[in-house]
């Protein structure tokens, strides 16, 4: 059995922080946007993700990838977006067991509704608390996190 690699206490220290930045910020944004809006930080994902995708629609199987949550929690957020009118689902004619998830005008609508107390939501929450010495080393961090998990970057 090999010896375990513990966190030294500046590592310990920055990861339970991580964790708290995370949970707070999620936590801020998706009431926020509840709030305001009547969408979760999730849904609101859903919507951004479907206005920038060619012809304003994606693959679920790729719409779940992209927005990072499971394929049984997405197909329920697009079940609730679909229920209010934002999004449709059609099927796939190339794969009968795919479908597409398509944001339609008053998803658009929706979002265009959202995005400004949004942004300023992630704005106070995040941005303007940083330097913008720190807003680009915080860039920098992400980016090579990001890529070592999606398995892009050898450590």
């Amino acid at each position: 059995m090999s010896e375990v690699d513990w966190l030294d206490a500046d590592e310990q220290r920055i990861w339970r922080s991580y964790l708290v930045v995370n949970s707070l910020l999620e936590e801020r944004l998706d009431r926020d946007l509840q709030r305001r809006n009547g969408l979760t930080l999730v849904e609101y994902g859903i919507l951004v993700h479907l206005s920038e995708a060619e012809g304003q629609r994606m693959r679920m199987r790729t719409l779940a990838d992209t927005v990072i949550v499971s394929k049984s929690r997405l197909s329920h957020q697009v079940a609730r977006l679909e229920r209010d009118g934002h999004v449709r689902r059609e099927s796939c004619s190339e794969d009968r067991r795919g479908s597409w998830a398509v944001l339609t005008a008053q998803g658009e609508k929706a979002l265009r509704e959202a995005a400004p107390g949004h942004v300023a939501a992630v704005r106070a929450g995040l941005f303007e608390r940083l330097s913008d010495e720190q807003v680009k080393r915080l860039g920098e961090i992400m980016e090579i996190v990001e890529r070592g998990l999606r398995g892009d970057e050898p450590r």
